[in-house]
C-alpha cells in the first residue's frame, strides 16, 4: 500500500514507517529500513515513468545528481543539528502547498515542459539540492514537495511533475541509505524483505497515475498532504 501511494503522490512513508515502529523496530533501524524499501519501490515506479516518456532525461540526470548531493549533506548535518526545529515550519508549509494546489483549479492540469531554458535547468539543480537536503535532514513529504515544486516553478502537469519527483526522491533515498550504511544503522535482514514487497505497489501506482493523469494524482496528492499535516500536528 505504501508503495502504491508513494508512486502516485509521495507520502508512502506515512504508511510504512508507523507500521515498522508499531512492530517494535527501533526508530533508527526503522528509518533505515523505510529508506531501503522506498528506494526499491521507487526504482520500479521511476522506471515505468521513464519508459512512458514522462521524464526529460537531461533534467532528470541533473536533478538526480543534485538531489543525491543534497540528501547526503542533509543526513550528514542532521547528526549535528537537531531536526526538532522544523516541527513548527512543516505544517505551515503543507497548508501553503495545499492552498495553492486546490485554490487554483488549473494548477498542474496543463503541461508546459517544452519551454525549459538554461535558467530553468539551473533552478532545477538548486531546487533538487534543497529538497534533497531536506529529505536527508528531516524527510516527511519529500515526494509531495518535489512534485509541487515542479508544477509551481516549471509549469509541469502533475503527471510529469510526479515522474521527475520520483527520480529525484530515488536519488535522495540512495544517498540516505549510503549515510545509514556508513553509520552502521542498517539491518539488511529487516530491510530487504520489506523492500521486496514494495515494487508491486509502486509499479501499480505508477500505472494508475499514467492512465489517469492529473485527475487521479491531484486527489491522492491532497489526501497525502492532509495525512502528513495530521500526523505532524497530532502526533
Amino acid at each position: 500500500m505504501g508503495g502504491l501511494v508513494d508512486s502516485m503522490a509521495g507520502g508512502g512513508g506515512l504508511i510504512s514507517l508507523p507500521s515498522l515502529l508499531a512492530a517494535g523496530v527501533p526508530p533508527h533501524i526503522a528509518l533505515a529500513t523505510n529508506k531501503v524499501q522506498s528506494a526499491i519501490g521507487t526504482s520500479f515506479s521511476t522506471l515505468r515513468y521513464i519508459r512512458s516518456g514522462y521524464v526529460l532525461l537531461r533534467l532528470g540526470v541533473l536533478g538526480f545528481v543534485a538531489s543525491f548531493a543534497g540528501s547526503y549533506a542533509g543526513a550528514y548535518t542532521v547528526l549535528r543539528v537537531p531536526a526538532s526545529s522544523l516541527d513548527a515550519i512543516i505544517p505551515v508549509l503543507i497548508v501553503v502547498v495545499a492552498a495553492v494546489t486546490f485554490l487554483r483549479k488549473d494548477f498542474g492540469i496543463r503541461d508546459d515542459s517544452s519551454r525549459m531554458t538554461r535558467t530553468h535547468y539551473l533552478l532545477a539543480a538548486g531546487f533538487a539540492f534543497c529538497i534533497g537536503f531536506y529529505d536527508g535532514f528531516f524527510g516527511p513529504g519529500t515526494g509531495s514537495f518535489l512534485a509541487f515544486g515542479f508544477v509551481l516553478f516549471f509549469r509541469f502537469g502533475f503527471l510529469r511533475a510526479t515522474a521527475h519527483a520520483k527520480l529525484l526522491n530515488l536519488a535522495s533515498n540512495y544517498a540516505a541509505i549510503l549515510a545509514f550504511v556508513v553509520g552502521g544503522e542498517l539491518y539488511w535482514h529487516i530491510a530487504l524483505p520489506k523492500g521486496l514487497a514494495n515494487p508491486s505497489g509502486a509499479w501499480t501506482g505508477a500505472g494508475l497515475a499514467i492512465r489517469g493523469g492529473s485527475k487521479v494524482i491531484k486527489p491522492v496528492f491532497g489526501a497525502v498532504l492532509l495525512a502528513l499535516l495530521l500526523k505532524i500536528v497530532l502526533f
